[in-house]
């Protein structure tokens, strides 16, 4: 009895002591050729936390940079506690930077940033005090951006409406890289492809509180932009990925199944029709379009209905092979025990 209690009683400060190292916030950044900016954004950064008095860790991910990033980056975090240096094999672009960031933070929330110094760090203290309001995320909102106007803000202010039609997450920038999160939503989020623009709509999806506030904007100092207006061709396509996450992402036989019930019964309908003319009016029906339509969406129907079938099983699959409830629990609340 005595020794289960010492065990217990050892276990729990083991676990108050990982607590007390981890820091209060974990600062990613994704990094692609901004070796001159890098020096700045790393002082700004620790100033601005260490007078705050927050804790913090600073996670560099560099993808792919040939500028010499990587270099500076690795030799400085081998003489700083407080920078991890994530260096990728390749350019996998900023979707895939950002989630390897996510997955070396350990920081109680996790804040974003770009590192070209438009952002500006000493706004990450007001996110976090907003955050511990209740929120799950807190994005920012740039409403003064100090970007040209033709190649970034047309396509930014086109996007973020088709985002905002679409996802009914009605934010105004969802372009915005400076944005806070609390630690246990991002574990919940996987990221793929380009969806690094979607995150609050992938985080309203796993039943976030989300808001947004007005942060600095800053005119790039160093370097040019590695964006432009064809972004917005890539933000409709995976626009079709977050509409169907949103609403069929654990009942895709709802969307699959119903078209293809609706092609069978249209088919199926203009088949009696044909049939009907045929063997009551004896006209010929080999050479009518309606005869071919009618096949085609009879083949439709079914194929249509199969892939819903499939996207059962693949989504079950998706859940159960991770062990991913199809629910997110919020809190807990029970009557103490007297």
């Amino acid at each position: 009895m005595r020794s289960g209690l010492i065990r217990e009683r050892m276990a729990q400060e083991e676990d108050e002591a990982i607590s007390a190292n981890v820091p209060d916030v974990s600062v990613v950044v994704p990094i692609r050729d901004e070796v001159e900016s890098l020096p700045l954004l790393l002082e700004a950064i620790a100033t601005t936390l260490s007078e705050n008095h927050i804790s913090y860790e600073i996670i560099c991910v560099d993808d792919g940079s040939t500028d010499g990033s990587a270099e500076f980056l690795k030799t400085q975090a081998q003489s700083r506690s407080d920078l991890k240096a994530v260096i990728l094999r390749r350019n996998y672009g900023q979707t895939a930077a950002m989630s390897a960031g996510f997955n070396y933070a350990v920081g109680k929330a996790i804040v974003t940033l770009d590192a070209d110094l438009q952002n500006d760090p000493a706004d990450i203290p007001m996110l976090l005090a907003k955050l511990d309001e209740g929120y799950d995320l807190v994005s920012g909102w740039r409403q003064k951006r100090q970007d040209g106007a033709v190649n970034r803000l047309l396509p930014s202010k086109i996007a973020n409406w088709l985002i905002r039609r679409t996802t009914s997450v009605y934010i105004h920038d969802y372009g915005c890289s400076l944005k806070a999160y609390r630690s246990e939503l991002v574990a919940d989020m996987h990221l793929y492809g380009e969806l690094h623009r979607f995150l609050p709509a992938l985080a309203y999806i796993e039943g976030a509180r989300i808001t947004e506030m007005p942060v600095r904007h800053h005119a790039r100092r160093f370097g040019r932009s590695k964006y432009g207006i064809s972004r917005t061709f890539r933000v409709l396509m995976d626009l079709l990925t977050i509409l169907f996450m949103k609403k069929f992402l654990t009942r895709p036989m709802h969307v699959f199944g119903l078209l293809g019930l609706t092609s069978m019964v249209l088919g199926l309908g203009i088949g009696i029709y044909l049939t009907f003319i045929k063997l009551a009016m004896g006209e010929m029906i080999g050479n009518r379009p309606l005869l071919i339509l009618a096949v085609l969406l009879l083949v439709t129907g079914v194929q249509l209905f199969c892939f819903g079938l499939l996207a059962e099983l693949l989504m079950r699959t998706y859940h159960e092979s991770q062990g991913r409830p199809i629910y997110r629990v919020r809190e807990v609340v029970t009557k103490k025990p007297n």
